[in-house]
């Protein structure tokens, strides 16, 4: 299958400007980032998709084997840089959507020309000399109630992953777009998410990258992203002034600034 059509891909800004890729996280689509796209398409060329499952996609395409793993939703961006013919590639991940970058990058260096990670997390569950911010037992929690409800499980995570009690027009449009996603590809996805560890590949990362994450986030803490700056050979972290794992939404110009000042950095 066409790889456009699959992951509802759509090409806009600069056709002679940087490739920059936009990477939608669980439970989202690639209207998250409609509040950054117009600011990175004055001087790139942005590539939005959906990973199947998830917005308009081809949900004929959704398979759970394919997509139990990061794997199948790295394959899908490799496909859609091999059709679009892309080349020195500037991918954005936010949340699980980092590690699928740091996986693209890991397999095709030759692809990618810069790597940024929004609120990244390597492995959600907590071990021996790392804090990813959950126990075990916490996930299992979190996955079982999702298993059992999943629109009830969406109205009260969503205000905890957004964050800005005070602005619940943010937390509501999380909701939805959550309670917009299949329940079936929630369930295989959630799990994929929380239950992945990719510490291990952050070092095979070769190419620039910037590290984003916020001043509070209750999904990716700062301890989180001082990991994945130490693990990432010559990374660069940034702490946006923002609150919650959606900077995208919460402080759309701090992100696409940051976004665009490292796109242009030539150093």
């Amino acid at each position: 299958m066409d790889a456009r059509r699959r992951n509802n891909v759509v090409v806009t800004g600069n056709a002679r400007g940087p490739v920059v890729m936009l990477a939608h996280g669980f439970g989202c689509d690639q209207t998250m980032w409609r509040l950054v796209a117009p600011a990175l398409a004055a001087t790139c060329r942005v590539v939005l998709f959906d990973h199947v499952g998830a917005g308009r996609s081809d949900l004929s395409a959704w398979d759970a084997r394919r997509y139990s793993t990061l794997d199948g939703y790295t394959r899908d961006v490799l496909d859609i840089c091999h059709d679009l013919d892309l080349r020195d590639v500037v991918f954005v991940g936010h949340s699980v959507s980092a590690m699928v970058g740091v996986l693209a990058v890991a397999a095709e260096p030759a692809t990618f020309a810069k790597l940024v990670l929004v609120t990244p997390s390597p492995r959600y569950i907590d071990d021996v000399d790392y804090r990813g911010g959950f126990s075990a037992a916490d996930i299992g929690e979190l996955l079982d109630s999702l298993d059992s409800n999943y629109l009830g499980w969406s109205a009260s995570m969503a205000p905890v992953i957004m964050g800005n009690d005070d602005r619940p027009e943010l937390a509501a449009e999380l909701t939805n777009s959550f309670c917009r996603t299949d329940p079936e590809v929630a369930r295989v996805f959630a799990r994929t998410t929380f239950l992945s560890d990719n510490r291990a590949d952050l070092d095979q990362v070769t190419v620039p990258t910037l590290v984003l994450e916020c001043e509070q986030d209750v999904i990716a803490p700062p301890e989180v992203g001082a990991y994945v700056h130490a693990r990432i050979p010559g990374s660069r972290l940034v702490t946006l002034p923002a609150t919650g794992h959606c900077p995208q939404l919460s402080a759309p110009e701090a992100t696409a600034a940051a976004i665009a000042g490292f796109v242009a950095d030539s150093a």
